[in-house]
């Protein structure tokens, strides 16, 4: 189960974005669109939207897709976050900034390293800073599942961004910004996620599933933008938020797509988990549990300063050497689960 955005959040939300402006690096990607058709069909009042990203082709592509209406509210910049200048040119004026930029292939993180640095870990710290620069007032960073207990270099380079933004907050002075992080897998059906490749093979004879045990969170794309606009309207500053989600077993998915289709298994290739981790053993220790979500606290937040500052009677830490991931999930979803989730993400599609 994921926290959602309940009445009384969606009216508070609502009069919080009203009137702002709002840019999204990475914005031509499938979240800076889902982003923009959740402000439409829940008639969200920005000020402006402005889609900052490399790719004119996919600027172009979106703002064809558009109605004129919000349309007129919308500003595409074409730049990259390597290119600090440009970026301040773009920040000005702006009050909230989702960064969604990052390089994110596993296989060619591995072959083109510096490349990923450059982009993931310097391209952080040239938001970070033009952020600071134009007073910008929120900032959350989208981070990665890899991010946790890294065993690849795109996951390295990941962390290494979490903690630019969540220690950003450290530098802020007297300026009213605050920067947090969200963290969660990949969402069901995007690029790079199991479900294309899966149906892409259509006319295989067999499922290639690296390890028997595989497993992996569920995550849909309209569900990590309520996480991201609730972070939002929650975030103090420092802190990474971390959705409470079911789990799935690959060989349960490859059930729920054809139950009489063969597996061939290939082996987990260079930089792959069997299980997805959001929370590391070492971060549990600044852990805190809600009811639908984790928050993993700054190191040198105390017990007090935690229940004024999130509004809190108690405070509840998950349990000693607490680690979390797909495969120690309690929450497993079924194979008619899986079938229908699959159903809803056609219908969608089509």
């Amino acid at each position: 189960m994921l926290f959602r955005l309940e009445k009384y959040k969606m009216i508070k939300s609502k009069k919080f974005f009203k009137n702002k402006s709002l840019l999204i690096t990475g914005g031509t990607g499938s979240l800076g669109n889902a982003i923009i058709d959740y402000v439409v069909k829940h008639k969200i009042d920005f000020k402006r939207i402005i889609i900052f990203s490399r790719d004119e082709l996919k600027q172009y592509n979106l703002r064809e897709k558009l109605n004129k209406k919000i349309l007129d509210k919308i500003r595409f910049f074409i730049g990259d976050i390597r290119d600090k200048e440009r970026l301040s040119f773009a920040l000005q004026n702006i009050d909230i900034v989702i960064h969604a930029a990052a390089l994110k292939q596993v296989p060619a993180s591995e072959y083109n390293p510096f490349e990923f640095i450059k982009t993931n870990i310097l391209g952080a710290q040239n938001l970070v800073d033009a952020c600071l620069q134009n007073n910008v007032t929120n900032v959350v960073a989208l981070s990665t599942d890899k991010a946790s207990s890294p065993v690849n270099l795109y996951g390295a380079t990941k962390l290494c961004s979490d903690k630019i933004f969540t220690s950003a907050q450290n530098m802020i002075g007297k300026k009213k910004i605050t920067f947090s992080v969200v963290r969660y897998g990949n969402v069901f059906g995007s690029r790079g996620s199991v479900w294309p490749k899966f149906k892409s093979l259509k006319s295989n004879e067999t499922f290639p599933v690296t390890h028997p045990k595989m497993t992996r969170f569920n995550i849909s794309l309209n569900q990590s933008v309520e996480l991201i606009l609730n972070s939002l309207l929650m975030q103090k500053g420092g802190e990474i938020f971390v959705p409470k989600l079911a789990s799935y077993r690959l060989l349960d998915l490859c059930k729920a797509i054809d139950k009489n289709r063969k597996i061939k298994f290939t082996g987990i290739r260079p930089g792959e988990k069997i299980h997805e981790e959001l929370i590391s053993i070492s971060e549990s220790r600044l852990t805190i549990e809600r009811n639908n979500f984790f928050i993993i606290l700054p190191a040198n937040k105390k017990t007090p300063e935690i229940s004024l500052n999130y509004n809190l009677k108690k405070i509840k830490f998950p349990k000693k050497d607490f680690i979390y991931n797909s495969g120690s999930n309690k929450n497993f979803l079924s194979i008619l689960q899986l079938k229908k989730i699959i159903k809803n993400y056609e219908d969608q599609v089509n």
